[in-house]
C-alpha cells in the first residue's frame, strides 16, 4: 500500500511544472552556468590585470633616476606610463580618482642614503579596491630594489651570495586532492544541501497542504489504508524529490567537466576524476539520505499544520535559511570535523563531505555524523506522524 501511494503521488508530483523545474532543470543547469560564469570572469580578470596599462606617479628629487628605471623595466609585467608629481597630496588624490593606479614617494634624502650606504625609505601608494594593483606595485619595486642591491654590492666589491647565508625552500606536503578538499570542498556539499532542501519543499507543500486545499485528502483517508502508510508513501516522494535535486546538481557538475569542458587543466581534471569516484558518490549519498529525511520531517509537520499553500510556503521558505546557513561553515578555514562538530546537524554532513573530498575522513567521525543524522531523521518521522495523526490538522 505504501508503494501504491508512493507511485500515485510521484506521478502527480512530476506532472507539476514548477516542481519539475525545481527538482531537475535548475539543479542540472546551475553548475554549468556558475562554472561558465566563474571561469569567464576569472580569465577575463586575469588577462585584464596582467595586460592593463597603468599610470605610475613618482614624487622624487630631480637627481633621482627612479623614473628612468621604471621606464626601462620590460613590459612583460604589464604596460605602464610614468608621471612625475610635485607632491604626494595630488598623487594620492589622483589614485583615489583612478587616474593614477600606483604612487611612489622618495624623499629628498633618498640619494644621500644610497651614497652613505644606508637604507633609503620608499613609500608606495595604491588603492586596495583595485584588484591586482598591489601585486603590480610590488613587482616594480622588487626590480628597483634588486637593481639597487646589485649596484651596492658592486661598489663594495661584495659577492651577492655572501649576503644570503640561508636560503629557505617551502614545500607543501599536502596533496592536490587535499588542497582542493580543504579550500573548495565546502562548495559541493553546500549546493547539494541547498538543492536537497529546495527539492523537498514544493512536493511537501503540494502533497499535504495542497491536498487539503483541493479537498482530496479526505477522500484518501476514507480508503482502507492506515494513516502511517499514507504518510510514508507521501514522505517517500518528498525524500526522493530532494535526493533527485541533489543528483541533478551532481549531473550538472559532470556535464560541466565532461561535456562543456569548462575545466581545461589536465592535472586538475585528473584530481576531479579521482574525487568523483563511485565510492565517493556512494558515501556522499549515504550522508545525504538521512539529511533529506530530516528536511522532509521538518517540512511535513508545517505543511500538515498550514491551512493554505501560501501559508506553508511563507513558513518553510525562511526555514531554508536556517537549515542551509550552517552549510556555509564549509567555506570557513580552520573548522574541522571532530567529535563536537560531528554531533551538529548539517554542519557534520558538510565537514564530512569536505574530509571525504580531501581523502582524510576518519571512519569513526563519519559513523558519528551518520548516526546523529539517522537519529534526527527518525525523530522527524515520529513528529510528522504525530502531526498527521491529528484530525484537527487534516480536516479543514
Amino acid at each position: 500500500m505504501i508503494f501504491t501511494i508512493f507511485k500515485k503521488e510521484l506521478k502527480d508530483t512530476l506532472r507539476d511544472r514548477r516542481t519539475f523545474m525545481t527538482m531537475i532543470v535548475i539543479p542540472v543547469l546551475i553548475f554549468p552556468i556558475v562554472l561558465n560564469l566563474f571561469v569567464g570572469v576569472s580569465e577575463g580578470y586575469n588577462k585584464e590585470s596582467a595586460t592593463k596599462k597603468i599610470n605610475i606617479g613618482v614624487v622624487a628629487s630631480p637627481e633621482n633616476n627612479v623614473i628612468d628605471e621604471l621606464k626601462n623595466i620590460p613590459s612583460i609585467i604589464g604596460d605602464k606610463k610614468v608621471i612625475r608629481y610635485k607632491d604626494t597630496l595630488s598623487l594620492i588624490n589622483d589614485i583615489r580618482k583612478d587616474s593614477l593606479q600606483v604612487g611612489i614617494f622618495m624623499n629628498e634624502n633618498f640619494e644621500m642614503h644610497l651614497t652613505e650606504k644606508t637604507t633609503a625609505p620608499v613609500m608606495v601608494y595604491y588603492n586596495a579596491t583595485e584588484m591586482g594593483m598591489k601585486d603590480r606595485a610590488e613587482q616594480y619595486m622588487t626590480i628597483i630594489q634588486e637593481n639597487a642591491k646589485r649596484k651596492r654590492c658592486q661598489e663594495l666589491h661584495i659577492d651577492e651570495q655572501k649576503l644570503t647565508p640561508i636560503f629557505s625552500s617551502y614545500i607543501n606536503v599536502a596533496s592536490d586532492k587535499e588542497m582542493i578538499g580543504k579550500l573548495a570542498g565546502g562548495i559541493l556539499p553546500y549546493i547539494f544541501i541547498a538543492f536537497g532542501f529546495i527539492g523537498c519543499m514544493y512536493p511537501a507543500i503540494d502533497l499535504f497542504t495542497g491536498e487539503k486545499e483541493r479537498g482530496t485528502i479526505e477522500t484518501l483517508l476514507t480508503t482502507p489504508v492506515q494513516r502511517w502508510q499514507i504518510l510514508f508513501g507521501k514522505m517517500g516522494v518528498v525524500v526522493l524529490s530532494g535526493l533527485l535535486a541533489a543528483t541533478c546538481a551532481l549531473l550538472g557538475l559532470f556535464l560541466s567537466i565532461e561535456v562543456f569542458k569548462l575545466v581545461e587543466d589536465k592535472e586538475l581534471l585528473a584530481i576531479i576524476h579521482s574525487i568523483l569516484s563511485p565510492s565517493f558518490i556512494f558515501a556522499l549519498f549515504t550522508l545525504l539520505f538521512p539529511l533529506t529525511i530530516f528536511f522532509a520531517g521538518v517540512m511535513i509537520p508545517i505543511a500538515i499544520y498550514a491551512k493554505t499553500f501560501k501559508e506553508a510556503q511563507s513558513i518553510i521558505t525562511p526555514l531554508n535559511i536556517v537549515m542551509v546557513l550552517p552549510a556555509m561553515v564549509g567555506f570557513f578555514p580552520g573548522i574541522k570535523l571532530d567529535w563536537i562538530t560531528a554531533c551538529i546537524p548539517v554542519i557534520n554532513v558538510v565537514l564530512s563531505t569536505k574530509e571525504l573530498i580531501s581523502g582524510t575522513l576518519d571512519i569513526g567521525l563519519l559513523g558519528v555524523s551518520f548516526s546523529v543524522m539517522v537519529l534526527l531523521a527518525i525523530t522527524a518521522i515520529f513528529i510528522s506522524f504525530k502531526q498527521f495523526d491529528k484530525e484537527t490538522n487534516i480536516i479543514q
